[in-house]
């Protein structure tokens, strides 16, 4: 929003609702991804998830009896692992619909923030799997038991086909959206995972190294601490409304300053909306006086093309107080 004295005058900015629509009053509205130039999949990444899910699920529950099963460490704690998974892509997946929400007068924003909670939880609770992989492993280790081999081989090579089907399904969003890149890193990760399982069960099979089961399994928890810590970082960044990893503070503000007749640019703040939306604030001081339409259609074009910002607002100022204000 541009302020010129008391005088008001959106730019690219949120639609907040006040109990009328503004679609009939002029404002110019820029919706852009905020961490990459993605595809808006609306309810194609809906049915990905519904899909990954599933699969997942089914999968889960196989390879939970198999362990019991066969006795193997290391496949139940890849079903864990995949267990958490699917948690994290359910609360994904109700993120990416509690996004859709119209704003209101309480969430003017509507609740695309959830999506910033729904990373936050997934990585919590990988590190929640993380913790019972490690102690099991550690206890097997410490007291080996036999191990069923080529069964844990049959159904890792199963976990392969699986997770490597999901992860293709995600494929097409990860660059876009941290939910679906971590849905996407878990799901690819999961499918190296399961190869390691196979080749640790076909050697088990064979040579009767029982201990390599949960040998195997300590060098999953540390592919899922490696793959967690990025997101989790991340998450809790954009949680505490940090500035996103894609975005430059310092260069949008030099292209801030540049704009014609800016003097300076004082009060700018950057932070995520939503996992895939960038909000903007800041004051810029033009002497002149008010730059006209042309120049809030320049800078708003210029922060959605370059930086992928679409809610973006400016107040304007002479300057005059800015010794007080800045």
């Amino acid at each position: 929003m541009l302020a010129v004295g008391k005088k008001e005058i959106r730019v690219a900015g949120h639609a907040h609702h006040h109990g009328h629509d503004h679609g009939h009053h002029g404002h110019a509205h820029g919706h852009g991804h905020g961490h990459g130039h993605a595809p808006d999949l609306g309810g194609s990444l809906e049915r990905v998830f519904a899909i990954g899910i599933t699969l997942n699920l089914i999968f889960v529950a196989a390879e939970a009896g198999f362990g019991f099963y066969a006795d193997s460490v290391a496949l139940l704690a890849d079903a864990g692992h995949n267990l958490s998974d699917v948690l994290g892509l359910g609360a994904a997946w109700a993120a990416v619909r509690l996004a859709r929400a119209a704003p209101s007068k309480r969430f003017t924003y509507g609740l695309k923030g959830s999506t910033i909670l729904a990373a936050l939880t997934n990585a919590l609770l990988l590190l929640v799997a993380l913790g019972a992989i490690v102690l099991e492993a550690v206890q097997r280790l410490a007291q080996p038991a036999p191990v069923e081999g080529l069964t844990v081989a049959a159904i890792a090579g199963l976990g392969i086909l699986v997770n490597g089907g999901t992860a293709w399904l995600f494929a097409r969003g990860r660059k876009g959206d941290i939910n679906a890149r971590a849905a996407f890193a878990h799901m690819a990760a999961d499918a190296i995972v399961s190869a390691g399982v196979v080749v640790s069960g076909l050697v088990i099979w064979r040579f009767g190294w029982v201990w390599l089961d949960p040998a195997v399994s300590l060098v999953i928890a540390v592919l899922i601490f490696w793959q967690t810590w990025g997101l989790l970082r991340e998450s809790v960044e954009m949680s505490l409304a940090a500035v996103p990893r894609a975005i430059d503070y310092d260069q949008v503000w030099i292209e801030l300053r540049t704009l014609p007749g800016v003097s300076r640019v004082h009060d700018m703040h950057i932070w995520p909306m939503s996992t895939t939306e960038t909000v903007l604030t800041a004051h810029l001081v033009v002497p002149a006086g008010h730059p006209g339409d042309g120049f809030l259609a320049t800078a708003r074009a210029m922060l959605k093309d370059k930086f992928a910002i679409g809610h973006a607002t400016l107040q304007i100022e002479s300057g005059e107080d800015c010794a007080v204000d800045c």
